[in-house]
This record gives structure tokens, C-alpha cells and sequence, in this order.
């Protein structure tokens, strides 16, 4: 049997068998529930541009729906030279219907006016009637070793935060005014020890929207985030860094971030600590509670990715190695084949593609809420993510570490800390 044929065979029993795990999958495919009424985002369109807005049903902006335990949730944010975003994002947080938060700002290190705008609004929110919600802001001037700078500052607030749930967010985040109080309650419902939720992703123009749903694509192959809410299984865990609110209780059970101070994956190996712990998880998506500007263009995404994807192979090269061919085999190459391939090898060829466009939208349109015609980029978007974790082992390699926030870290450290539980 010719290697085409052999390869054909091959693409078309991985796409059958990711397919069928898809569907297999989809009973732990959940969704956080809204307040009854609530209309949540509603994004529109203006010259071209994606606008975000929030919007309720007459009468429910500013109620409280009830929850059947209120306890206090303490919002840690993280911010580093996030001038553009942060105050929005306070806002929307000092907007929350949940009638028991604290909202703790760490601004780290910051060159820019972060630590200025967030002083400012401290002291208009104190100087506001009908906000009741507390505003502290840490200013962090120095950075101990062993720690990455925002993993620092996220324990730095949980050392000031006196909530029994804690809620770590980063600084680019909108929030729907019942965010909190629907996660909480969907917390409890679900006896859940931790909850991570999956935003809206808002993309401006075609290529970064192909790339950033492309990307989410391949990562939801690679990680299979659905399987923590299979509480039968403690392997596998997940967090996104947009959201995680985790009690106080499972956060200190799994040694706060300490036990993952050098991970630039750090929201990630979170919902992993918790998984490991044997704790309750709960992965939703909250494409109708928040949502968050990934990056601003296609450009700055390819250089944000290369600083950091390749902790996602642990830093090893044979893993990033094989994780470039398996996409060029299993997702560029049948792609190919339709016209190289003849006979009974192009067919498979073209039906191991269109179980890959089935695979695609079922996944894209359950985590991001969407997916259409930027499907058609698949070609060159898979290309430029090989190019991308090529281009981040090269450089991590070259440079002996890695740029993070303005700071270095050697990758003797980084490989140091790549596992906590290895």
C-alpha cells in the first residue's frame, strides 16, 4: 500500500474518531444560565466594528436575583500597563447585581497610567451613591524570584481577600450586570468547588476571527476541555483566565498560586491543580455573560502566542515537534490530497475534510458561540500556527527563556516549574 493511501486511512480514523467523541462529548458541553429575563451581551455592528453592549430586560437592569447562599466573592484583578481596559472593566464589575463583592485591583508594575486610572476610580466609586461595592488597589513596585509578575499579584489580592469565593479575572474582561450572581448560583447548584467559563471572543476583521477560531479549534482537540465536567476522571482539568471563581477552600487545598508561580499557562494549570485535588469542576460557556478582545489584531496575536505556547508543550521539542506535524498530516494535508490523491485515496481525502468542517463547527459554535465563513482560511490558519509554535520554540531556545510582561525568565526556571505534580 502506497504512503498516500496509508495516510488517507489514517486522517480519515482520526476525524471519524474525533467526530465521534464531539457528539459522545456534547453531554458535558454546559452553558451557564441566565437570570430569567436577562437578555445578556448583544453585540452590534457599526462600520464594520463590533461594538459591546449590555442589555436587560425592562425593569431588571439593577435588581438582584436571588441566590440561595450570598456569600462574599472577592474579584482579584491583575493588571500590567492595561491602561485602555481596566477602568471598563472595574465599571462593569462595580455594576454586578450580586449583593456581596469586593473588588480587589492589583496594579502590577505598571509604566503606564494603570495605577493612576485605578486610584482615580477608587475614589470616585467611594465618592458615588448607590455603589456599595469595595474598591481596593495594590500597588506591587518589585517582583521576588521564582514568580511570574501576574501570578504574583493574584496572590498578592488573595492575601487581602476576605471573601469565601474568589473570583480572578484579568483586566480586558466585560461582564454582564448578573454575571456573578449566575455563576455563584450555578456554583451551587452544581456543588462545584471551582467554575471556569469560556467568553465571547471579539474579533475584529476576517483573518484574526479565522485564526482565533482555529486556534480554540486545535486547542479543543488537544486539551479536550469538556472532560473536567466528567467528575469521574481527575486528569484532566481546565481554567480560563477570564474567568475563575473558585472557593476559598479548594483555592488554598491546591496551594494558591505558590504551587504554579513560574507558569505563563497559569489559568490553565489552575483548573488542573483543582482536577488533581479531586475537587469539583464545572466548565461552562459564558458566551452571554463576558466577553473579552483577545487581541487587538492579527499581528499582535501571533506575537502574543509565541511568547507563551510553548509552555503548553511543557517546553519540551519533541512535543511541539509532534504537534506541528500532527497538524500538517491530520488537518492541512487531506486538504491536499483531494487533488493529489487518486481513486479510493482522494475520496477518503475528502471525507476525512468534511468530518473536520463538521468537528469544526460543532466545537467553534459551543465554545465561542459562533463560526461561518472564515472556515474557508482553514489552509492558511493552519499554517500560521505551525508557524507560530515553530517560531516560539526558536526563540525560547535562542534567547534561553522567555519575555513576559517586560520581564525575563530563564528556561531553566520555566522547565523547573513545568508540572507541579510531576
Amino acid at each position: 500500500m502506497r504512503i498516500m493511501e496509508v495516510w488517507a486511512l489514517v486522517a480519515l480514523g482520526y476525524w471519524l474518531f474525533m467526530l465521534w467523541d464531539t457528539v459522545r462529548s456534547r453531554k458535558w458541553m454546559f452553558s451557564l444560565p441566565r437570570s430569567a429575563g436577562d437578555a445578556g451581551f448583544n453585540i452590534e455592528k457599526s462600520n464594520g466594528r463590533e461594538n459591546r453592549k449590555i442589555s436587560a430586560a425592562p425593569g431588571l437592569m439593577g435588581s438582584r436575583p436571588s441566590v440561595p447562599d450570598t456569600p462574599l466573592v472577592s474579584v482579584i484583578i491583575a493588571a500590567k500597563e492595561e491602561e485602555a481596559s481596566i477602568a471598563d472593566t472595574v465599571r462593569h464589575l462595580l455594576g454586578q447585581t450580586y449583593p456581596k463583592l469586593e473588588i480587589i485591583a492589583v496594579n502590577d508594575r505598571s509604566r503606564d497610567a494603570t495605577g493612576r486610572r485605578l486610584d482615580e476610580l477608587r475614589r470616585w466609586s467611594e465618592s458615588r451613591q448607590g455603589i456599595t461595592v469595595p474598591l481596593r488597589v495594590i500597588h506591587i513596585t518589585s517582583l521576588p524570584s521564582g514568580w511570574l509578575g501576574k501570578n504574583h499579584a493574584l496572590y498578592q489580592g488573595y492575601l487581602q481577600a476576605r471573601g469565601k469565593y474568589l473570583l480572578f479575572t484579568d483586566a480586558d474582561v466585560q461582564f454582564d450586570p448578573h454575571t456573578v450572581a449566575d455563576a455563584v448560583r450555578y456554583m451551587q447548584e452544581q456543588h462545584a468547588d471551582h467554575l471556569t467559563l469560556a467568553p465571547r471572543m471579539i474579533a475584529r476583521g476576517f483573518w484574526l476571527k479565522a485564526f482565533v477560531h482555529y486556534f480554540f479549534f486545535a486547542l479543543s482537540l488537544f486539551i479536550r476541555p469538556w472532560r473536567v465536567n466528567d467528575d469521574l476522571q481527575h486528569r484532566h482539568g481546565m481554567g480560563v483566565g477570564a474567568f475563575n471563581l473558585i472557593t476559598r477552600r479548594a483555592y488554598e487545598r491546591i496551594g494558591t498560586h505558590e504551587a504554579i508561580a513560574m507558569r505563563p499557562d497559569d489559568d490553565l494549570q489552575l483548573g488542573r491543580q483543582v482536577k488533581r485535588a479531586r475537587l469539583r469542576q464545572r466548565l461552562a460557556s459564558g458566551v452571554r455573560h463576558i466577553s473579552v478582545e483577545w487581541y487587538p489584531g492579527l499581528s499582535e496575536a501571533v506575537r502574543g502566542l509565541e511568547k507563551n505556547i510553548f509552555s503548553g508543550f511543557g517546553y519540551r521539542i519533541s512535543f511541539a515537534v509532534l504537534g506541528v506535524i500532527g497538524q500538517l498530516a491530520l488537518f492541512l494535508f487531506p486538504i491536499a490530497g483531494i487533488v493529489l490523491a487518486s481513486g479510493w485515496a482522494a475520496a477518503a481525502f475528502a471525507l476525512s475534510v468534511f468530518l473536520m468542517l463538521t468537528v469544526y463547527f460543532l466545537l467553534i459554535r459551543s465554545i465561542v458561540g459562533g463560526g461561518g465563513i472564515e472556515v474557508l482560511a482553514l489552509p492558511v490558519t493552519v499554517s500560521l500556527l505551525c508557524y507560530v509554535v515553530s517560531r516560539s520554540v526558536w526563540l525560547t531556545l535562542r534567547q534561553g527563556g522567555i519575555y513576559w510582561r517586560g520581564t525575563f525568565y530563564s528556561l531553566k526556571e520555566l522547565r523547573q516549574m513545568k508540572d507541579p505534580n510531576s
